[in-house]
């Protein structure tokens, strides 16, 4: 079995900086691992947490469970964070429902961008002063919405016994 390597404290601001590199490169697991280094040493540094988190949205595609990111939530400090990070990861996984497709794929996809609306209204509140993040967000999820007909609500099965 292998033994973790710790990182020091004095390498975990650039250690931070590489693993947003490798979000941007595509690289989510790598880009994961440094920050699980990290937060080895600063449990609780919030910088690699919402990295950490993203990286996992960005692996919604090849498997990663939305739990993984949504467990991260409690332990951002800031509730406007809490909030608009979970909006993320609901309009992620509508996006990698859509990329995937199958069964039922628009209907579900339909109710991940409603809840991501449904976050961003509540971070909007609560938002910092020029801080439009949410906002600009619970946009883009509308104008998706509007510009594909196809996403919306699974219409209600109704049953009708047959008559005698």
């Amino acid at each position: 079995m292998y033994q973790i390597k710790p990182i020091t404290v004095e390498g975990i601001p650039r250690s931070l900086e590489k693993a947003q590199r490798y979000r941007l490169l595509n690289e989510p697991a790598e880009a994961e691992s440094i920050c699980l280094d990290i937060l080895q040493i600063e449990p609780e540094n919030q910088d690699a947490l919402i990295t950490l988190l993203l990286s996992r949205t960005d692996q919604f595609d090849s498997g990663m469970r939305v739990e993984a990111a949504r467990d991260l939530l409690p332990q951002l400090k800031n509730p406007y964070h809490q909030l608009y990070y979970a909006g993320i990861i609901c309009e992620r996984r509508a996006k990698s429902i859509l990329q995937h497709g199958g069964h039922s794929a628009h209907f579900m996809a339909y109710d991940w961008f409603v809840e991501a609306m449904n976050w961003y209204e509540k971070a909007e509140k609560i938002r910092p002063a020029g801080n439009e993040d949410s906002v600009l967000r619970w946009n883009t999820c509308a104008r998706i919405l509007m510009s594909r007909p196809d996403l919306r609500p699974e219409p209600e099965e109704r049953y009708e016994p047959p008559l005698e």
